[in-house]
């Protein structure tokens, strides 16, 4: 293809940079490994603003992890724009204000976010505003991020029913090895149809990515 080994090496290392997961080395060959997807490069004003917003955002108000993965993605989103998109990515006047009230469960956000990727089961102790702690087994489905306050929502076995769990009210928390018997996304949907049913809401009424 009229490409050199230099022009390819250096390709590789970009793609590595760009978080590509590819085994080799020179001389031998490369496997890119499934799952990889070049992000896009194009993106108008308005997307270029919410994308920068909602980063700056979760750099702010987010866990640890998913501070870092905010930052990271904006470094790696900016690594392939052209020029003049990145300018308006960095220099976005878009900004986040602090937080009056900080929220730090960095450990039991990331447990939750990790029991809900796999479908498992819960452990948990739950202190209500009483101050009486119950011991719970749930199934996880979803991270509610307000903005003073993280709720995990999922179906509680001991009230056989959805119920919302504010983070900084969790004395404890254990994943188990068990999966739920229904999905997270199973339940998200369920859940959604209750809150219409009884005539509550706590998300937009579209709640899913367009994509």
């Amino acid at each position: 293809m009229a490409v050199s080994l230099r022009t390819l090496y250096r390709d590789i290392a970009s793609l590595k940079a760009q978080g590509a997961e590819i085994d080799g080395e020179p001389g031998l060959g490369y496997v890119l490994k499934p799952g990889f997807v070049l992000p896009p490069l194009m993106f108008s004003s308005v997307e270029i603003e919410a994308l920068m917003l909602g980063m700056r955002w979760v750099a702010d108000r987010g866990d640890t992890v998913l501070a870092a993965g905010a930052r990271d993605a904006a470094a790696r989103i900016a690594a392939v724009l052209p020029r003049a998109l990145r300018r308006e990515l960095e220099t976005s006047a878009l900004l986040v204000g602090t937080s009056l009230r900080r929220t730090t469960h960095d450990t039991a956000l990331e447990l939750m976010r990790a029991a809900i990727r796999d479908g498992l089961k819960m452990k948990l102790a739950y202190r209500d505003k009483r101050g009486v702690t119950s011991h719970r087994v749930v199934w996880p489905f979803a991270v509610v991020y307000f903005e003073e306050a993280r709720v995990l929502s999922a179906w509680c076995e001991l009230r056989g029913d959805f119920r919302n769990f504010r983070a900084d009210q969790i004395v404890q928390l254990e994943p188990l090895a068990e999966r739920s018997p229904r999905s997270p996304t199973v339940l998200l949907d369920e859940w959604r149809r209750s809150l219409q049913a009884s005539g509550l809401t706590i998300l937009p009424e579209t709640g899913s990515l367009p994509f």
